[in-house]
């Protein structure tokens, strides 16, 4: 980078700096949404809510297919 282009994008900075952080933070995001070993805890989660008659069984075959597809997503 030369010292005009240096000096003229340095009022960008922060925006970089910003942009830098949030994909940052979807990368984090990601990866805990996507983690097995968390679909893994929900889905045993979605299993005692059926025992315990929390959650209906219509409620529970629809919260597991979601979780199943997120851990297909995950592993393509």
């Amino acid at each position: 980078m030369g010292l005009v282009s240096g000096l003229l994008g340095l009022p960008l900075a922060p925006v970089r700096g910003v942009v830098w952080l949030a994909r940052q933070i979807q990368d984090q995001a990601e990866e805990q949404y996507y983690d097995p070993a968390r679909i893994r805890a929900e889905l045993e989660a979605v299993d005692e809510a059926r025992r315990n008659g929390t959650l209906t069984e219509e409620e529970c075959v629809e919260r597991e297919n979601e979780l199943l597809q997120r851990l297909m997503v995950r592993r393509t």
